[in-house]
């Protein structure tokens, strides 16, 4: 029997119905039998205050639990003002804290950007990236993913609609798969 990976997926957008997230659904089904994925919500996060490291609020307890409990971590964002959501920062800033305490440390991580525009949200995914590399998340390289015309990808259900995009997702799950089992932490 070949190893599983948890792997924890966190939407940058946090719309009910938007692209990433659907995108990010779509993965999941994607994804080989290797990688159990699952949505890690973050929207009821407050704002990073390194006041209340000391007593962290409930929902901050939670999501830290959820990522350390994961073996993996794949971000699928949009682009805001050419960087990352704002949500999506603060999850990784609580993530991080208190200093010496990281989530995110180790764990092998992928970043899928897409968006309605021509560019598929590439500033978004390189700034994530940055974030990343200083939170000592090694980081698939190859194959990039970044989506443009993202809202011509899916049906009225939310549904992917072309064969080429479905193709080329499950091949990059299938390189995330390898990326995560030659990454892991023991």
């Amino acid at each position: 029997m070949s190893k599983t990976y948890k792997v924890a997926v966190l939407v940058g957008s946090l719309r009910k119905d938007s692209i990433n997230r659907k995108l990010a659904r779509a993965m999941m089904a994607l994804a080989p039998a290797s990688l159990v994925t699952g949505l890690v919500e973050f929207a009821d996060l407050s704002l990073y205050n390194q006041d209340l490291d000391g007593a962290p609020p409930a929902p901050w307890v939670k999501f830290r639990d959820e990522v350390r409990t994961a073996g993996a971590v794949l971000f699928v964002t949009p682009e805001y003002n050419r960087s990352v959501p704002g949500v999506l920062k603060n999850a990784l800033d609580i993530g991080s804290r208190p200093y010496g305490q990281s989530v995110w440390s180790g764990k092998p991580a992928a970043v899928v950007s897409a968006s309605p525009g021509a560019i598929g949200a590439f500033g978004a995914n390189h700034h994530l990236r940055q974030s990343l590399m200083f939170l000592d998340m090694p980081t698939m390289q190859q194959p990039e993913a970044y989506l443009g015309h993202a809202d011509k990808l899916f049906d009225a259900e939310g549904k992917l609609t072309g064969e080429e995009t479905r193709k080329f997702l499950q091949s990059y799950m299938q390189a995330f798969a390898a990326w995560v089992a030659a990454n892991a932490k023991p």
